[in-house]
């Protein structure tokens, strides 16, 4: 059974791998060029210094996934709205590892403060996506419908939400994350 933790520097170079594979070959993410391992550490960097969570899964000593959440927008109202990202290598998909990873980044922000997960999944044929986010409390609020071209096609977006703890049944406190 894989394990969950915190990332740590040392597991760029695997995450850098992992998001690579998805850029090349997969429409989950609209990037055409593989970001470099000092762009992925940057990146991490950013969500940590938020306050935001920063997964990976490890199975048998290895990174085989990543997962973190950052501001859906930069103004301060979004500020207890997140949007996910979630990644597998290849050798861990199909597994339903997805989803215990997914679960675990849930739990991990709402600790954080935050009040909704927003899923911006590249491609409406991204059913593993789609069903992941599902399985784990997100339900479709709408479909961006051509609005991205990668591999000579259009490609839709597809907008899920995840309430978290009270979502919006309270107010916000006075001091956000």
């Amino acid at each position: 059974m894989p394990t969950i933790r915190p990332s740590q520097d040392q597991d760029i170079a695997a995450i850098t791998a992992i998001y690579q594979h998805h850029v090349l070959h997969g429409t989950g993410t609209f990037e055409i060029e593989p970001p470099s391992a000092p762009e992925m550490q940057t990146r991490r960097i950013d969500v940590l210094s938020k306050g935001l969570p920063y997964l990976v899964m490890e199975s048998q000593g290895a990174v085989v996934g990543f997962a973190y959440c950052n501001w859906f927008k930069p103004r301060p109202a979004y500020r207890f709205s997140a949007e996910d990202s979630i990644y597998l290598a290849a050798s861990a998909m199909g597994k339903g590892w997805g989803a215990l990873l997914l679960s675990e980044l849930l739990a991990s922000a709402q600790r954080a403060g935050l009040r909704k997960l927003i899923a911006v999944i590249g491609d409406s044929a991204n059913q593993g996506s789609i069903k992941v986010h599902s399985a784990c409390g997100f339900h479709p609020v709408g479909v961006l419908a051509d609005c991205g071209w990668k591999f000579d096609r259009w490609l839709d977006v597809v907008l899920m939400e995840c309430p978290l703890g009270a979502g919006a049944n309270l107010p916000a406190p006075q001091s956000g994350p």
